[in-house]
C-alpha cells in the first residue's frame, strides 16, 4: 500500500511538475521579445543617426571642394597678375613722362605708339583674366578698393571725393588684387561753424 501510495504521489508530483514549467516558459517570453524589440528600435535610431551626419558630412565635403575648385580656377594667377602690375605701371610711366607739347621725331613717336600698344594689349590680355583696372578719378572714397596716401584741401570738391591718382588699383573677379593709391579732397580749410560747446 506504501509502494503504490509513493508510486501515485511521484506520479502526481511529476504530472504536476511540467505544467508550472510550461507556465513559466510562456510567461518569460513576452519581457525577453519586448526588451529586443526595443534593443532593436534603439540600434535602428542610432543607425540612422548616424547615417544621416555621414550624408550632412559627405555633402558639406562636396560643397567646400567645389568652392575650392572655383576658388582655385578664378585666383590661382593672384601672384602671377599682381607681379604683372609693376610691368603696366611702368609703361603707363614712360608714357606719362613724354611732355604733351613736345615735338617728338618720326622715331620717338613710332617708339611711343608700341609703348601705348603693347600697355594696351597687356591691359586686354588682363581684361581676358577677369583683371580689371581701377581708376577713381573723381569718385567717392571707398576703404574697400582704395588707399589714401594724402588729403587736399580747398579743392572745391565734396569730402572725400578723389581729386588725384597716384597708382590705378586692380581688381580680380570679385576680390581686390591692389587699392588704388589716391589723393582725397577734405574741404575748406576755414574754422567749421561753432555747434558744439567747446568752452570750459
Amino acid at each position: 500500500m506504501t509502494d503504490n501510495n509513493e508510486n501515485t504521489e511521484n506520479e502526481n508530483t511529476d504530472a504536476e511538475t511540467p505544467e508550472v514549467e510550461t507556465s513559466e516558459e510562456n510567461a518569460s517570453p513576452e519581457p525577453q521579445q519586448d526588451d529586443r524589440l526595443a534593443e532593436a528600435v534603439n540600434e535602428i535610431a542610432a543607425l540612422k543617426d548616424r547615417l544621416l551626419r555621414a550624408v550632412a558630412e559627405t555633402e558639406n565635403l562636396r560643397r567646400r571642394a567645389d568652392r575650392e575648385k572655383a576658388d582655385a580656377a578664378n585666383y590661382a594667377m593672384t601672384a602671377f597678375a599682381r607681379d604683372l602690375l609693376s610691368v603696366s605701371d611702368n609703361l603707363r610711366r614712360a608714357l606719362d613722362s613724354i611732355p604733351a607739347d613736345t615735338d617728338l621725331g618720326e622715331n620717338a613717336k613710332t617708339l611711343v605708339e608700341g609703348i601705348e600698344m603693347t600697355e594696351r594689349e597687356l591691359l586686354n590680355m588682363l581684361e581676358r583674366h577677369n583683371i580689371k583696372k581701377i581708376d577713381p578719378m573723381g569718385d567717392k572714397f571707398s576703404h574697400d578698393l582704395h588707399q589714401a596716401l594724402f588729403e587736399i584741401p580747398d579743392t572745391g570738391k565734396e569730402d572725400g571725393t578723389i581729386v588725384q591718382v597716384m597708382q590705378v588699383g586692380y581688381v580680380i573677379k570679385d576680390r581686390l588684387l591692389r587699392p588704388a593709391m589716391v589723393g582725397v579732397a577734405r574741404g575748406s580749410t576755414e574754422a567749421p561753424t561753432e555747434h558744439v560747446d567747446t568752452k570750459v
